[in-house]
């Protein structure tokens, strides 16, 4: 069986639901969504070098978290479900779907699983780098105790005016360690084979390809520092490369807002139960 950690939420009797989180994020990241849908039982895994499955040797590319959950959804019987992914978590998505077509029954992309637009000039060791920008200096930093950690993210230019209890929940939850050396669960070499994978890899773009269930994008206006243009500027609603994605915007939202805080999270749950239809 999967040795993955995985946060559950709502009644056990509910619909279950695969939900995945992004590069350097956790389970608890589901938080405001899975309140948005009382009747689920929404599935959230933390993938291998994240949160409570940190110690899982790293992947070596997107395709290990996919396996690793096709294991997780055989071991429990579970199958085919609807799945949700955010940001990376979107592209782990794409590539279940392609690997284990019997495993999913609809899926929704939440700002992530189109391939990003690769900076020129960056080569393959330092897209990890170009990936993180400034989440990199998060990942090498110790913070002295908890509520520093919580100060961080409330600073955080994503959610100046908008810090929740579920993000201090989420925050918590990240760190490992003991004080005054605590640290983010994540390091730069959990997320550096899957970095490489962000950015049109052969097989990501296969999988496109052959995506056969309608695949809604929904995207952010804005990016991680809340700056305008998001990861996606300019890909239109029915992009090239994948037949089945439609782009849709939500408005006011950043790439963390739009799944972490409301009214994002019910909008994203809104979309979601569309996909059930």
């Amino acid at each position: 069986m999967t040795a993955l950690h995985v946060s559950e939420f709502g009644p056990d009797d509910g619909m279950p639901v695969l939900a995945i989180h992004g590069i350097t994020s956790n389970s608890r990241a589901w938080a405001a969504f899975a309140r948005h849908l009382p009747d689920v039982r929404l599935l959230a895994p933390d993938l291998r070098g994240r949160g409570r499955s940190r110690d899982l040797a790293p992947s070596s590319g997107l395709r290990t978290h996919a396996a690793d959950l096709a294991e997780l959804l055989d071991a429990r019987g579970l199958g085919p479900v609807p799945v949700v992914g955010h940001s990376m978590g979107a592209f782990v998505a794409v590539a279940l779907a392609d690997a284990r077509p019997d495993l999913v029954s609809s899926f929704l992309l939440v700002d992530g699983g189109y391939p990003l637009p690769r900076p020129e000039g960056v080569s393959d060791a330092q897209l990890a780098d170009a990936v993180l920008g400034p989440i990199a200096a998060r990942l090498a930093r110790e913070f002295p105790s908890r509520e520093a950690y919580r100060d961080f993210w409330r600073e955080h230019p994503a959610f100046v005016g908008a810090f929740t209890d579920d993000l201090a929940e989420y925050a918590d939850y990240d760190l490992v360690g003991e004080e005054p050396h605590l640290r983010t669960a994540s390091t730069r070499e959990a997320i550096a084979a899957d970095a490489l994978d962000l950015f049109g890899s052969d097989w990501h773009l296969a999988a496109l390809a052959r995506l056969r269930l309608p695949a809604p994008l929904l995207r952010a206006p804005r990016g991680l520092l809340d700056e305008p243009g998001g990861l996606y500027p300019g890909l239109p609603a029915h992009p090239p490369l994948a037949p089945t994605v439609t782009v849709v915007d939500v408005p006011d939202v950043n790439h963390y807002t739009i799944l972490m805080t409301d009214p994002g999270a019910g909008i994203v749950a809104d979309a979601f139960r569309s996909t059930l239809t």
